[in-house]
């Protein structure tokens, strides 16, 4: 299983609709609050160049927000990126 980090704040319903959909996947993730941890935030912005949250990475690999992430699944990539 790939290494899943994300970044997200309590309070943010893109952050949990991302959590949900790889929660739906039975994927693992690590979660990373940049709400905080102001070194965390800048890491994030540093990974990503964004200060949005939150911030998806698969195996090192930035996908992007909840959109990008749902875009994968759309597109029927999602499940191949989480073997």
């Amino acid at each position: 299983m790939p290494k899943i980090e994300i970044y997200t704040t309590a309070i943010c319903p893109y952050c949990d609709r991302a959590k949900q959909l790889l929660k739906s996947k039975n994927a693992a993730y690590i979660e990373i609050r940049v709400d905080i941890d102001d070194a965390k935030r800048e890491e994030m912005v540093t990974r990503s160049g964004r200060r949005s949250v939150p911030q998806i990475f698969i195996d090192n690999k930035h996908i992007g927000g909840s959109d990008e992430l749902y875009a994968l699944e759309q597109a029927g990539k999602l499940d191949e990126l989480l073997k």
